[in-house]
């Protein structure tokens, strides 16, 4: 079983728990490594992201915990990086690219914070038109390695996450398969890992990871490959529904970060 989960969350961003309180669940699980992933500070992103002054004391925090558990876990200080920030990542151990906003003019439509927040941005800037939100999405998401040099891209469809049973819009629509196609192959020759993302599913927004099966398969068929991630804002999600895609992406699954970080 996969023991490595690097897409977490704490208490310097919008988690449920201290890093050591994550330490302490991860390493009674018998992981192998943790990743800290905090949000990166975005000025348009307060109620979700770091601090400028919490991320400092967030390196902190993870270094000491290095130390703590060197020779028994591995323990990487990451920084989730939304496409829209300007913060530098030089001090991190690695990077997940993310996109969870849409720039719309002065204004950033989120995608992820409520279906009634997506639902009003689309209204507003889209006239109600949901491909073409989703357009300008993966429109975005196309450029995240390039603008945030990451060393993994985060959570490739976000913009359906409020979608289960096709609630906003129709996943199997042409406009909508072909934007995130483009995406796809813009994204493809970085040779990034995509993540498979259950975090969703532990809110209960989705009863499967992102990407969706159909993108898993079209990435697999292009050479892709993948590492499984927890989105954990809490300690108890950590290494959540990882088992069933262990089978089904085989050796394109990343099994050891020492790999690519």
């Amino acid at each position: 079983m996969i023991k490595t989960d690097l897409h977490t969350h704490t208490t310097f961003c919008d988690g449920k728990n201290t890093p050591a309180e994550m330490a302490r669940a991860a390493y009674a699980l018998g992981m192998d490594c943790l990743g800290f992933s905090g949000h990166g500070y975005a000025p348009y992103d307060t109620d979700a992201c770091m601090t400028r002054e919490g991320a400092r004391e967030y390196r902190a925090a993870v270094a000491a915990l290095k130390a703590e558990y060197a020779g028994k876990m591995r323990i990487l200080c990451g920084v989730e990086q939304d496409f829209w920030s300007e913060e530098s990542t030089a001090e991190y151990d690695y990077v997940i690219g993310s996109v969870h906003y849409i720039k719309c003019g002065a204004e950033y439509v989120c995608v992820d914070d409520s279906p009634e927040r997506l639902c009003a941005g689309v209204e507003r800037h889209f006239g109600g038109d949901f491909y073409a939100c989703a357009e300008a999405y993966f429109d975005t998401v196309a450029r995240v390695a390039e603008k945030t040099r990451c060393d993994i891209i985060g959570h490739f469809d976000l913009i359906s996450k409020f979608n289960e049973k096709a609630h906003l819009f129709d996943e199997a629509h042409p406009r909508y398969a072909a934007a995130w196609q483009r995406a796809a192959e813009r994204l493809l020759p970085y040779g990034k890992p995509f993540e498979i993302n259950t975090g969703a599913m532990t809110r209960a927004w989705r009863t499967s990871p992102y990407p969706s099966a159909e993108m898993i398969d079209y990435l697999r068929e292009r050479g892709a490959r993948f590492l499984l991630s927890s989105d954990s804002h809490r300690a108890e999600t950590l290494l959540y529904g990882f088992e069933p895609y262990e089978k089904i992406l085989g050796d394109r699954l990343i099994r050891n970060t020492e790999e690519f970080l």
